[in-house]
């Protein structure tokens, strides 16, 4: 079983309709995965995801995701975080990685395309809670 198949197992283990990998390390990871290259030896560095479950993961199911991530990676620690609970600027910023996964490339196009219109939406309110915080600092 080649690492993508390997990672499909996993993500269907979980019920994980797609998967990103963002951060410092997606472009690697993207590239041990799909290319057969070699991963960085930097282990130090934790490996950014971001799922989007069919179902709701309970807390364990999270935490054995995470273990089995870190052991599929090769790195002690595997940060996951779920789309449909992240922050909408967080939630751009990991469909702005790398896609490893999806069950359908049409439905994780639409809900890409909902995150970013999302977050287009919230810029003003965004800029404007910044400003607040900086005046508030000065």
């Amino acid at each position: 079983m080649n690492r993508k198949e390997a990672l499909a197992k996993i993500c269907k283990q979980y019920f994980i309709q797609t998967l990103y990998v963002f951060g410092s390390r997606s472009k690697s990871i993207q590239a041990w995965i799909l290319e057969g290259l070699p991963l960085s030896a930097n282990n130090s560095s934790d490996v950014d995801v971001g799922i989007k479950p069919n179902k709701t993961l309970s807390i364990r199911d999270k935490v054995m995701l995470a273990q089995q991530l870190e052991d599929f990676f090769g790195v002690s620690h595997v940060d996951v975080v779920l789309l449909t609970e992240a922050d909408p600027f967080l939630a751009a910023n990991i469909i702005r990685g790398e896609r490893l996964y999806t069950e359908d490339t049409y439905l994780a196009d639409e809900y890409d395309l909902y995150i970013l219109r999302r977050a287009a939406d919230l810029i003003p309110l965004e800029l404007e809670r910044q400003q607040l915080i900086l005046d508030r600092h000065t």
